[in-house]
């Protein structure tokens, strides 16, 4: 089991794509983003919204000197001149910490950008071994070639087993939080060997034991890769795609075994929990039938693990992703300077966000807590949320049970007996004879356990 930090065990995250949101990528119809404009600032102005929300941490795309879109770094210790300077970070990081808001970073360290000052030095004639740095192949005339990410050209890898590269990340990750951060986003963490980051993070560690560490892995064992590399957590793209597909196909079969799977992991730790992030089409757009839009959100709110809510996700934002040039740009778009500004804000998506996430802060034991399934049909699902036991004294520590009942069907469901109504959509019908209540069709209803 890890130690993650206390605080973790109480975060629900809104994440930002900084560069999208203000306007420095892509460049917006009014002209580049240039230096000294300060755009970093622009998130401040939705601090407040994020303590509104019920939001206890900001998540933060990539912000350091990039190339492009944030991914293909060049310089991992300076802000990117399109947002500003560190001046507007540190007024970023304090703006938040004095609302209570920690503060993660997002930093690629498997790759970095062609343009790179080191990658151009490797490439120059008469360069020295440039294996220090970067992964090196023979090319077919026999000369060095550098290894590239996924066979993204502008994309170099870097070489983790080089003590330089080791050192240069410790170096990166210790600087910003130095700086303030609370917590670290890896990103393409799963390209990485789990070697590198088992004898990296514990040095980082060791300067800030308070830090929380994210990987983003897609696919594989998880729960090994927490182990064998000592992060905190992963992305858990697995529940991701079992939440929108099973009320699609209103096939909840799928997502009872991803359950099944999800509750093995929260023994071990807290998975990184979303239904919307910067790289995939947004779940507003991504559930068929609009009426199941607030399922997704109940189980994001619910479900064990430390949930993000990506922002403009709350409002009932859309945007499909596309894989081709620039088919990011719908889902990653600039924000205004303010919430009361942004167009088509559904404001009935938001307070049920405030409601769900309310609910979740009110019962802290939900970060670990284990489902059960009490109902199972295709398009009928109830689950019983309980603490599994791992929390420390004073979150919970499983005296407290919630049910959860979804039903995408078009006729009411029965609650089971006496239970009593906390949280619902499309209101709940009149109570039966006998104390029983229903859940509508197409809703949702969250109940205390009367069992218990």
């Amino acid at each position: 089991m890890t130690a993650e930090p206390r605080w973790a065990r109480h975060a629900i995250f809104w994440r930002v794509y900084p560069l999208g949101f203000v306007g420095a990528f892509p460049q917006p119809a009014a002209g580049p983003a240039v230096p000294g404009e300060h755009r970093l600032r622009r998130v401040i102005g939705w601090l407040d919204h994020a303590v509104a929300l019920g939001a206890s941490g900001i998540a933060l795309g990539p912000i350091f000197a990039s190339s492009t879109h944030g991914y293909d770094t060049i310089d991992h210790l300076r802000l990117d001149p399109r947002l500003g300077d560190e001046d507007d970070f540190d007024e970023l990081v304090g703006e938040a910490h004095r609302r209570g808001l920690r503060v993660q970073l997002d930093g690629v360290f498997n790759h970095v950008s062609r343009e790179h000052p080191r990658v151009l030095a490797a490439l120059a004639d008469g360069a020295g071994d440039p294996s220090a740095w970067f992964r090196v192949s023979a090319g077919a005339d026999g000369q060095p070639v550098l290894e590239t990410f996924e066979g993204h050209h502008g994309l170099v890898a870097l070489n983790h087993a080089s003590p330089t590269v080791r050192d240069y990340v410790v170096e990166v990750l210790c600087h910003w939080l130095d700086r303030g951060a609370d917590a670290w986003r890896l990103d393409a963490a799963y390209a990485v060997p789990r070697e590198f980051w088992a004898e990296v993070l514990p040095r980082v560690r060791a300067a800030h034991p308070g830090v929380h560490i994210e990987a983003e892995v897609i696919h594989g064992a998880y729960a090994d890769f927490v182990a064998a590399s000592t992060v905190d957590a992963v992305t858990q793209y697995e529940l991701w795609k079992a939440i929108w597909s099973s009320i699609n196909d209103r096939n909840f079969h799928e997502l009872n075994w991803a359950l099944s799977r999800h509750n093995q992991l929260l023994a071990s730790f807290a998975p990184a929990t979303f239904v919307g992030n910067h790289d995939v089409t947004r779940i507003a757009s991504q559930i068929a039938d609009r009426r199941h839009l607030p399922h997704a959100i109940a189980l994001l709110a619910l479900l064990g693990g430390t949930p993000t809510i990506y922002a403009g996700d709350e409002f009932g934002m859309r945007g499909i992703k596309e894989n081709r040039a620039g088919g990011d740009d719908a889902i990653r778009p600039e924000f205004p300077a303010c919430p009361t500004e942004l167009p088509g804000r559904d404001m009935e998506i938001l307070r049920l966000h405030q409601l769900l996430l309310g609910l979740r802060r009110r019962h802290p034991w939900l970060h670990r807590a284990i489902s059960a399934t009490t109902h199972l049909g295709s398009d009928h699902l109830g689950l019983r949320l309980a603490a599994n036991g791992s929390e420390a004294p004073g979150d919970g520590g499983g005296a407290d049970a919630l049910l959860l009942d979804l039903n995408l069907s078009d006729q009411a469901r029965d609650l089971p007996p006496g239970a009593g109504v906390l949280l619902a959509d499309r209101a709940t019908t009149s109570a039966l004879p006998g104390g029983h209540a229903r859940v509508a069709p197409h809703g949702w209803a969250v109940t205390a356990d009367a069992g218990r």
